[in-house]
């Protein structure tokens, strides 16, 4: 299996539509950077997912080394998103999982591959693990508050092969 880091929104949305075990499934084990976690725990909440990770095996939490790359990042993205980039750079992993626009572009630039929530869920699909996609993107618009535009909805279930 191949090694990947993922941000927190991935890792919220999922827990939010009780399907974070989508990626323990995949991936095998995911990396976290010291400031994911940081978010999972922002404002004396406990946000969606927090729990999970705090109790798994398979969610490894580090703080990345680059502070240059990270301050580099942080022009245009949230603490989260730089270490999460740098971390997956200082592993030497090509897939990060992240859904904000901004984060993807930069992590592209970086030479590294970005997946969402909604890749995650086809993927899944596609290893048989999820029967089908609706029922998991409409709860995350109506549970998790995850916003996705009606392009990427219908665009994910043709990918799916479901009607749209």
């Amino acid at each position: 299996m191949r090694r990947v880091v993922s941000n927190t929104s991935p890792l919220t949305n999922l827990a939010a539509i009780g399907q974070l075990h989508l990626l323990q499934a995949l991936f095998g084990q995911i990396d976290i950077a010291q400031a994911v976690w940081d978010e999972l725990n922002a404002d004396g909440r406990s946000w969606p997912g927090r729990d999970e990770v705090a109790r798994s095996t398979w969610i490894r939490r580090q703080a990345p080394k680059n502070r240059a790359l990270i301050r580099a990042l942080q022009r245009d993205l949230d603490p989260g998103e730089s270490e999460s980039i740098a971390l997956a750079v200082e592993l030497g992993t090509d897939l990060i999982l992240l859904d904000e626009q901004d984060g993807r572009r930069l992590a592209q630039q970086q030479g590294l591959k970005p997946m969402g929530v909604v890749g995650v869920l086809l993927l899944s699909k596609q290893r048989s693990m999820l029967q089908t996609v609706r029922p998991c993107l409409d709860a995350l618009r109506t549970d998790a508050g995850f916003w996705l535009s009606d392009s990427v909805y219908r665009l994910a279930l043709q990918k799916a092969g479901e009607s749209p």
